[in-house]
C-alpha cells in the first residue's frame, strides 16, 4: 500500500477557484477520505470528509464554498474550492482510513500547497 497522493494545489487570487485531487491506491476498502489543511503557525484544521456511503461533511469555514466529491478511481476524491480567501492558504493533506491485510490503518498524504493572495 502507498500513502494517498494529492495534486491540484497552486496560487490564485482571492475569489478564484482550485480543484484538489486525492488518490489512494492498493487498498481493499476505505471507509472515508478527508481533507485537512495547515497554515504556518496554526493547528491542523479538518476541512471536509467523504464517507464510503456517500455522506459528506464540511468544516464551518468552508461550507458553501468547497465541495467534496467522488473521484474517478476506486478510492479518490476531489475538493472543489470556490471563492477562495487568503485564510484558505495552507498545505492541504488527504487522509484516508483503509483496510489492508485484514487490519485498518489511517494514511496521510504529503500534501499540496494552496496559496491565495488578496
Amino acid at each position: 500500500q502507498v500513502q494517498p497522493v494529492e495534486s491540484g494545489g497552486g496560487s490564485v487570487q482571492a475569489g478564484g477557484s482550485l480543484r484538489l485531487s486525492c488518490v489512494a491506491s492498493g487498498y481493499n476498502d476505505c471507509d472515508y477520505m478527508s481533507w485537512y489543511r495547515q497554515a504556518p503557525d496554526k493547528e491542523r484544521e479538518h476541512v471536509s470528509q467523504r464517507y464510503s456511503d456517500g455522506r459528506v461533511w464540511y468544516g464551518e469555514a468552508v461550507k458553501g464554498r468547497f465541495t467534496i466529491s467522488r473521484g474517478n478511481a476506486k478510492h479518490a476524491v476531489y475538493l472543489q474550492m470556490n471563492n477562495l480567501r487568503s485564510e484558505d492558504t495552507g498545505m492541504y493533506y488527504c487522509e484516508t482510513r483503509c483496510e489492508y491485510g485484514g487490519s485498518w490503518f489511517t494514511y496521510l498524504g504529503r500534501g499540496t500547497q494552496v496559496t491565495v493572495s488578496s
